[in-house]
């Protein structure tokens, strides 16, 4: 995908000719080997024709391919400043940042120029966000499976079987959907090992609600589930679709009233919230979520204090 007309006029305002020309290969090559979205090759061309506009204003005169050569790191972090005066917040300049890199490394690969000092540029921080969990209520009837949402009951309890894994465990959609006949928690089962993100195994306690609601699934399942075949299936007897799980959570968002934050995931991150509000060590929390770093598990005593901030507001009689 080549600029418009309109925008390649914009282009050759802030930039050589031998530049304006690279910029044109890049566009193209980002539409049709990269393949990436008219969307974001959009948001790509705009900080690129930004920080050309910049270095216009920055060098005395509109860049050419010479001028990149010889940019420095304190180049960038101008630019990056210049932005941040104008109000542009920490997301869209990091994505401003990437956009640029992009271009660089494209140019890198033609041995025209060094990209390493817009890699010297650390990205800025990002705000973090913290994860949105259901509450305990909200959880036991997503989990529930007795709102007939579904036409065939074995897809009720399929649904239902999943959605309590990953709240009754703390799994991902991924593990969840990993398991097969052969390692299914059944009646009796007390844990179940699981291979999380690279490859890492962890051990999780099971619950007998759990087991209970794969026992009622595969009761219900009109497909032999085989040792070695998937424990969740689709209707046609396939490997379920993790999109079809999500479409389910929206019909029960639908359903109970919940905000779009309640998603498959948010029932992993209840799993953790509520044990840490039920007393949990974040240890022990972060070996039952497969987290590498305790960090990672500790944006949850987050949560916990935001909920116990909202809740003195609510109560306190000065508030």
């Amino acid at each position: 995908m080549s600029p418009t007309s309109a925008d390649t006029d914009t282009l050759l305002v802030t930039a050589r000719p031998d530049l304006n020309q690279r910029v044109g290969l890049w566009l193209d090559h980002l539409a049709d080997e990269r393949r990436l979205s008219d969307k974001t090759l959009i948001a790509y061309e705009r900080d690129l024709r930004q920080f050309l506009r910049f270095l216009t204003d920055h060098l005395g005169g509109a860049p050419a391919l010479k001028d990149i050569k010889a940019l420095k790191p304190a180049d960038f972090r101008a630019f990056l400043a210049r932005r941040r005066q104008g109000g542009t917040q920490s997301r869209s300049l990091a994505r401003g940042l990437a956009g640029i890199r992009s271009f660089l490394r494209f140019l890198e690969r033609r041995g025209e120029v060094n990209a390493a000092a817009a890699g010297a540029v650390r990205p800025p921080k990002q705000p973090r966000s913290l994860p949105k969990p259901v509450s305990a209520r909200d959880a036991r009837d997503i989990t529930g499976g007795d709102l007939a949402m579904e036409s065939e009951p074995w897809i009720e309890a399929r649904n239902a079987a999943v959605l309590t894994l990953l709240y009754g465990c703390g799994l991902r959609l991924s593990e969840a959907l990993s398991l097969t006949g052969g390692t299914a928690p059944r009646k009796g089962t007390k844990t179940l090992k699981i291979k999380g993100k690279g490859g890492k195994e962890r051990l999780v306690p099971i619950l007998p609600v759990v087991t209970e609601a794969i026992d009622a699934y595969l009761d219900l399942c009109p497909y032999g589930i085989s040792k070695d075949g998937p424990l969740f299936v689709g209707a046609r007897g396939g490997p379920l679709n993790p999109r079809l799980v999500q479409l389910a959570m929206e019909k029960l968002r639908g359903a109970l009233g919940l905000p779009k934050s309640a998603t498959p995931h948010a029932l992993r991150h209840s799993f953790a919230t509520h044990l840490l509000a039920g007393g949990g060590d974040l240890r022990t929390i972060q070996e039952l979520l497969g987290h590498a770093s305790l960090s990672s598990t500790q944006i949850y005593t987050e949560i916990d204090s935001a909920r116990l901030l909202e809740a003195y507001d609510r109560a306190h009689p000065r508030s």
